[in-house]
């Protein structure tokens, strides 16, 4: 299978503008991002999709491949599918931007789900870590998913999922990462859709695809490093860094 990386990039975000620009260590959160992913050697090709010249500069001038996008986008993953349109790819991973401590085992068990007879089956996967500590499971920043058995999501919320009406049952809170990997196709059919109800409720734009009735398969993975939404987070990841 053909599989290729893209990171939307997009530099005016609303909690945090111009976060893939600000300084972590020797380098930009998107730089950080771009390398990391590339590092991992899982990918044909691996290239940034952003609204933004900065951005477009910041990786281009530094070696890294990138690609201006034409129209305002939604998400991310609407910002990728006009970027993949004319691509011969047959998986496509979305890594935020955000992400600048990406790792190659998480992403490795994520395209292990599309292989074989059974992952002939799966058209949207993603990834989701354990929470534990409480203020992060009832902070709206993170996004909780419930699973099934099979690990495909159920919902996808800002508020505290599941509900804790019996404490004494000690639930398990996932968080939603957002890296997804999509079939191509999956991906086209996505954008043809209009904004789902509860997505726009939420703005959780995986909510779509199960508003329209196709399933995520869900992998686990124990690490992936922090998510940049806020300034804290940017504190947070230069101490861990």
């Amino acid at each position: 299978m053909r599989t290729i990386a893209m990171i939307p990039a997009r530099y005016a975000a609303t909690r945090f503008p111009a976060k893939l620009m600000q300084r972590l260590g020797d380098k930009t959160v998107i730089r950080h991002t771009y390398d990391n992913t590339k590092a991992t050697g899982l990918f044909d090709e691996v290239l940034v999709v952003t609204d933004s010249e900065i951005i477009y500069k910041e990786i281009t001038e530094h070696g890294g491949k990138a690609k201006m996008s034409v129209r305002t986008h939604e998400s991310g993953s609407d910002r990728i599918a006009e970027a993949v349109k004319d691509i011969d790819v047959d998986i496509v991973v979305n890594v935020q931007g955000d992400e600048p401590f990406v790792r190659k085992e998480p992403l490795a068990l994520l395209l292990e789900v599309f292989k074989g007879d059974a992952g002939a089956q799966v058209q949207v996967g993603s990834l989701v870590q354990v929470l534990k500590d409480r203020k992060q499971i009832e902070d709206p920043n993170y996004v909780k998913v419930a699973l099934d058995k099979n690990y495909n999501a159920l919902f996808f919320s800002r508020s505290v999922i599941p509900y804790p009406r019996d404490p004494a049952a000690h639930p398990v809170y996932y968080e939603h990462i957002g890296v997804y990997a999509f079939r191509k196709q999956a991906l086209l059919q996505f954008t043809a859709w209009p904004v789902s109800p509860l997505e726009a409720v939420e703005k959780v734009e995986c909510l779509r695809y199960l508003e329209n009735g196709v399933p995520m398969r869900m992998v686990v993975t124990t690490y992936m490093g922090i998510e940049i939404d806020t300034p804290e987070d940017l504190e947070r990841a230069a101490g861990l860094l």
